[in-house]
């Protein structure tokens, strides 16, 4: 296993290989989140998420404990809204205020594709102990599956490649990287009307 990287050396990313690499992970992601979403419904196996909670309101919140990451899901049915109308508003800037009120910074960084984008979210000192001076460099994709569910899928970027991305001024502040794991949202059409949503945020 290679050593630590001296913090003097400078990482380039090109277009073709953030490309490459943010399709291959973000396809893994949404697997992943799919998987969640079917999870402990109809008779499928938990896949190790336990619910904590379901609020008369009809959401229900799960978590699946392993090591240090820290896993949790809710969803629910909505009614009068369809999964093509929430999917205008559901975006990893929305989610992070959702995550922490102490949102500071939301910037887009860079579009690869259509419906693929890099963005870097920062939390300010009076948020949560897993975002309290928190960055977070990370891809968000759109996808639409072919039975019609839509799905927003979030995660990190490894880290030389997000510092890659980064102009040299960028990289000094005193916030800590944060590393988000295959997060974001399904939203399964169920009626002409209504829609289940599943909201998935795993992070170390």
């Amino acid at each position: 296993m290679n050593g630590p990287v001296p913090s003097s050396r400078s990482w380039s990313v090109s277009e073709e290989s953030l490309r490459r690499y943010v399709r291959f992970a973000s396809e893994s992601c949404i697997q992943e989140l799919l998987s969640s979403s079917e999870a402990g419904r109809f008779g499928n196996a938990s896949n190790g998420w336990k619910m904590v909670r379901h609020d008369s309101n009809g959401v229900e919140i799960s978590k699946r404990d392993s090591g240090s990451l820290h896993a949790f899901r809710s969803r629910r049915i909505l009614t009068s809204v369809s999964p093509e109308q929430f999917i205008t508003v559901a975006n990893a800037i929305d989610a992070a205020k959702q995550w922490e009120g102490d949102l500071v910074e939301a910037t887009h960084i860079r579009d690869i594709d259509e419906n693929l984008s890099v963005i870097r979210l920062r939390f300010g000192e009076n948020s949560k102990p897993l975002f309290r001076n928190r960055e977070f460099i990370i891809y968000e994709r759109r996808e639409t599956m072919q039975d019609g569910t839509l799905v927003v899928a979030v995660a990190s970027l490894p880290k030389e490649m997000a510092e890659g991305l980064e102009p040299t001024e960028k990289k000094k502040n005193n916030y800590i990287r944060g590393f988000l794991v295959e997060s974001g949202w399904v939203l399964e059409k169920l009626e002409d009307t209504s829609c289940m949503i599943t909201y998935v945020v795993q992070v170390f």
